[in-house]
């Protein structure tokens, strides 16, 4: 079932969206990862997924379950529900327990949508899911205008992996200075990802001043 629904939200998004994916060859095809994305709609998830070869699990906040036929439908494409702001810590076993098992784990460190496209500040959950289930983070940028359209121009840029072990030491109860490398590492690649280089700082033009001193 989980293949079907993925196929069909597969077409839906390449029909619904002009969906181009960058960096598909930065996915290691040796083992299963996290992917960790900026977040600007409900329509991420499964636009992520769309350059994901094998199976995928992805967190959701608990409202969307209560609709019987949603929560159907993205039960079968891998989510598991969220409670959020309630220090929900059994999805984090939830979240590695997915990855041990040998599927793809899909993951907004942000925690919410961006409501003016660009990317805030990241949360640490991503971190400790890597290192207690040791798999690399690959991040994402998700690109396109300020609103989804029909045939909105969307670009999905996928950077390469980021070994956990080369900041934090791998074990049940990590080091939370070394979580908070590897986080500011993983958002910053997302950011630079989905915003691109920042513009250098414009230097003062003091040329007119020094005419006039002259």
């Amino acid at each position: 079932m989980f293949y079907i629904c993925k196929w069909l939200v597969w077409i839906a998004m390449n029909v619904a969206f002009s969906v181009k994916l960058e960096g598909k060859e930065n996915i290691p095809k040796d083992t299963n990862v996290i992917f960790a994305s900026n977040h600007r709609t409900n329509a991420d998830p499964p636009l992520v997924s769309c350059g994901i070869k094998g199976k995928h699990s992805f967190m959701a906040k608990e409202e969307l379950f209560k609709n019987k036929i949603f929560g159907w439908l993205i039960r079968n494409l891998g989510a598991f529900p969220v409670s959020r702001g309630k220090g929900d810590t059994g999805v984090l076993d939830t979240a590695v327990e997915r990855l041990e098992s040998g599927q793809n784990l899909v993951i907004f460190p942000e925690g919410t949508r961006s409501k003016d496209g660009k990317v805030h500040r990241g949360h640490s959950g991503a971190a400790v899911i890597a290192v207690r289930a040791n798999k690399p983070i690959v991040p994402i940028g998700l690109i396109f205008g300020e609103k989804l359209k029909f045939r909105t121009k969307i670009t999905i840029k996928y950077g390469a992996p980021i070994n956990p072990a080369e900041y934090v030491e791998i074990c049940d109860t990590p080091n939370p200075r070394q979580l908070v490398k590897l986080k500011n590492r993983y958002m910053a690649d997302i950011k630079l990802l989905a915003e691109g280089e920042p513009e250098p700082e414009k230097l003062p033009d003091n040329t007119e001043k020094e005419q006039a001193d002259e």
